[in-house]
């Protein structure tokens, strides 16, 4: 896979992405939009806009092993592994009460971010030379900063990727292991989040 991001004049970054790289994108952003789950229901005109503000969340750790990469416990191991003086049962009520209050808005920013990047994929159609150039400006390249790093976290869960082993097991996986197409969609989101980095 080919394109990289470049620097627009005046702000913003472009990309030329072919029709194979836009369905990538598309098709896992709209997979993390499934993963993430669906928005709070839209509040009746009459509902006091100020319960929203302290509308609770939930106060457990999501189950499942990308969703929990990409909502953590903000205090850390809740177990306390190997940190003297510190009490588990403090740790893990804080890191509960923190949740509570935070992980709704956290997963309606991811939301809108997978969202964003759909919606400019869905506007891309590729010129004779097979390529199409997406123009990213304003808030946007923020928000495809955003949905890249947990597209990443997403498939370093599914493929149980930690930092420790990221670089030596990947560049040597046989081609005809299984995990071989979504190592190389992780190296290659890697690749643009890098460059889009370099952008701003």
């Amino acid at each position: 896979m080919g394109g990289t991001f470049e620097s627009l004049k005046g702000g913003g970054a472009a990309i030329a992405l072919d029709e194979i790289e836009i369905s990538i994108l598309r098709s896992l952003s709209v997979q993390l939009l499934e993963l993430i789950g669906p928005g709070e229901p839209e509040p009746a005109e009459d509902a006091d806009p100020l319960a929203a503000l302290f509308a609770e969340g939930p106060s457990e750790p999501p189950s499942d092993p990308a969703l929990a990469r990409l909502f953590p416990d903000a205090y850390g191991d809740p177990d306390g592994a190997g940190d003297e003086g510190v009490d588990p049962e403090e740790t893990a009520a804080r890191s509960s009460e923190f949740r509570r209050f935070t992980e709704n808005d956290l997963r309606a920013r991811k939301r809108e971010d997978a969202l964003a990047v759909v919606r400019s994929l869905d506007g891309l159609v590729p010129a004779g030379d097979g390529a199409a150039v997406l123009e990213l400006s304003g808030e946007l390249p923020l928000r495809w900063l955003g949905a890249l790093n947990d597209l990443r976290l997403t498939i370093a869960a599914r493929l149980d990727i930690t930092e420790d082993d990221e670089s030596a097991m990947l560049f040597r996986l046989p081609d005809e292991d299984p995990r071989k197409p979504m190592v190389m969609a992780y190296l290659w989101l890697g690749g643009l989040q890098e460059t889009l980095i370099e952008t701003l």
